[in-house]
């Protein structure tokens, strides 16, 4: 009995496993949706841009976002 459990089990996992990346990707009915301006992550570019430069201002001296060494020049 404990067999067949630990069977149901694995086969399920290998099921859910291969299945859970068969839809990778946007359909390309679904691309109309997306391309709403509603859905956009940015919506205002000058707002966008306003907020990036006052980040970076705030953070010259840690190094921005991502980049290594301080706003001072050395690493």
């Amino acid at each position: 009995m404990r067999r067949l459990i630990s069977q149901v089990v694995v086969l399920s996992t290998l099921v859910i496993a291969i299945s859970g990346c068969s839809s990778m990707g946007v359909e390309p009915w679904e691309r109309d949706v997306l391309a709403k301006d509603e859905m956009q992550l940015v919506t205002d570019p000058i707002e966008a841009a306003t907020d990036d430069h006052i980040y970076f201002s705030k953070e010259a001296s840690s190094g921005g976002r991502g980049f290594g060494g301080g706003g001072c020049g050395c690493n």
